[in-house]
């Protein structure tokens, strides 16, 4: 059984320093090779804070493990500390070190070889905004680029292409000048007479179709002579008959040339383009001036694509600035994590606090001075009957509540002469009032500790549950400081719900700053 049991053990590589010089603590087991073993993690050695802890050692002999661990710790102010007992967990069960008495020395100063000066008075500090300083950065870098392919895309005038501004003509401008391009082909020269009737043919046919509207596209010879010969008849196109006749003379000869493999003369072919150019000209010549009634129509038409044109560009730019917040947010997921930026940009309660300008003041009497996110504010406390028997004057402050996200309280009790009093009945009330407020289940669990500035006390920490007005029942954790100072009973009660990722570090915080005044 004697060879079962787990050893631990503990030493110092020196029991003095200087200020800022760091000791090597170090904590070795000796357990089973099944055992489940947990170093003590965080700040854990206040009031000396640990600036390291090395990975743990591993050694086997047989079937047993030495562990060892390595702490660095360090401290900033001289006086002598105790370096309180260290909580090792070995298959649940605690094992505690021996604590240790350091004394950090003062490093001397030679003051004759050099002035001295009165203390600066208190200067204002802006905030950090470092890491918000990165997220704008890249969010400014985001914008210029994602701006500047919005223009390059969508704004800027592009400069168009041969192809672009001939479509962007007039259908009888585009019609002479294909024609123009046709004269000065070489389909003639290389006898391609089928090449050039095709595109002489497409070029009326397709000027034909956008300026008066017909399906001269899909249309033979014969349907399209007559669609000319009835909009003559109907006065809606003032078109000779002599030209209607010498167009159709060139559609069916270019039906020969197509289908019959027909080679006409050269002199034929160019007389035959000048014929369509004349065709072009009368065409355009014969057209009726449009009333007041297609005018409109045409302008609403412009409008409709004037809308939609503005439509379009609205969703691009809209879809350009979702990938830029898709990236943006990305980036600083990444960086910053999820909950941080999500915290960060829709807020959380405790975060606000934890990052909002904390404030040092003192509270009752004897005073006990503590650094809040906000100032308690002092809450009447109505004394039972045996109570003022006992108590000579009590006095407490106050932020949040249990219910809430974050709950601090600081009271200093004094006692009348003569009355005995005992720390756990203090606790022991405190836990009532907890229960009285909503508390159940509660956890108790009890330590020594020490705040920085070396004033000893006893901590009494925990879970719990809080019912709400509502009756949902939360996970809470809880930290209790008895501290009896100048004849007086100082308690500093932290309750915060137990899965919130700041309030830890509000606690800390609180905690590490709990001093009191001397004089």
């Amino acid at each position: 059984m004697a060879q079962n049991t787990p050893r631990v053990s503990s030493r110092i590589d020196s029991t003095q320093m200087r200020i800022g010089e760091q000791l090597r603590y170090q904590i070795e087991i000796e357990a089973d090779s099944t055992a489940l073993v947990v170093f003590p993690e965080g700040q854990t050695f206040t009031p000396l804070e640990m600036v390291e802890a090395t990975d743990i050692d591993t050694f086997r002999n047989k079937d047993r493990f030495n562990l060892t661990r390595k702490y660095a710790l360090t401290q900033f102010d001289s006086g002598h500390y105790t370096l309180p007992r260290q909580k090792i967990i070995i298959n649940n069960k605690e094992f505690y070190t021996d604590s240790l008495q350091v004394t950090v020395s003062d490093i001397p100063v030679d003051t004759t070889s050099q002035k001295m000066y009165d203390i600066k008075p208190l200067a204002e500090v802006s905030n950090n905004y470092s890491g918000w300083g990165k997220i704008l950065l890249w969010a400014l870098i985001g914008l210029l680029v994602a701006g500047a392919l919005v223009y390059w895309f969508f704004i800027r005038k592009k400069p168009l292409s041969d192809a672009e501004k001939e479509a962007l003509l007039p259908p009888f401008d585009r019609a002479l000048l294909g024609l123009k391009k046709l004269e000065e082909s070489r389909y003639l020269i290389q006898s391609q007479y089928k090449e050039y009737y095709s595109e002489l043919t497409n070029i009326v046919r397709a000027y034909l179709e956008e300026e008066i509207h017909i399906s001269a596209m899909e249309s033979t010879t014969e349907e399209l002579v007559a669609r000319l010969e009835l909009l003559q008849q109907s006065g809606k196109l003032n078109l000779e008959k002599p030209t209607i006749d010498n167009f159709k003379n060139v559609l069916k000869k270019a039906d020969l040339v197509k289908f019959a493999r027909s080679r006409p003369e050269t002199r034929a072919a160019e007389e035959d383009r000048k014929v369509i150019e004349n065709v072009v000209v009368k065409t355009r010549e014969a057209i009726p001036e449009p009333t007041e009634e297609e005018l409109l129509q045409q302008e609403e038409y412009q409008a409709k694509l004037e809308r939609k044109r503005r439509k379009k560009k609205r969703v691009l730019i809209g879809i350009t600035a979702a990938c830029l917040l898709l990236i943006t947010t990305g980036g600083a997921v990444a960086y910053y994590g999820f909950y941080q930026v999500k915290d960060t940009v829709f807020g959380h309660p405790t975060r606000e606090l934890l990052h909002g300008e904390w404030i040092t003041s003192e509270y009752g009497y004897p005073i006990i001075t503590l650094e809040t996110p906000k100032v308690l504010r002092r809450a009447e406390v109505k004394l039972s009957n045996a109570m003022k028997k006992v108590i000579s004057t009590n006095q407490t402050f106050v932020y949040g509540n249990f219910t809430g996200n974050f709950h601090v309280s600081a009271s200093v009790t004094t006692l009348r002469e003569g009355v005995e009093f005992r720390v756990e009945d203090a606790v022991q009330g405190a836990i009532a009032t907890m229960e009285q407020q909503g508390a159940k289940n509660i956890i108790v669990k009890q330590d020594e500790f020490t705040t920085p500035s070396g004033k000893k006390g006893s901590k009494v920490y925990g879970n719990l549950d809080i019912t709400t007005p509502d009756g949902e029942t939360i996970k809470g954790e809880y930290i209790m400081l008895n501290f009896t100072e100048k004849g007086a009973f100082q308690q500093v009660i932290i309750v915060h719900k137990q899965d919130d990722r700041y309030a830890k570090d509000i606690e800390n915080r609180i905690v590490n700053s709990i001093d009191f005044k001397t004089q």
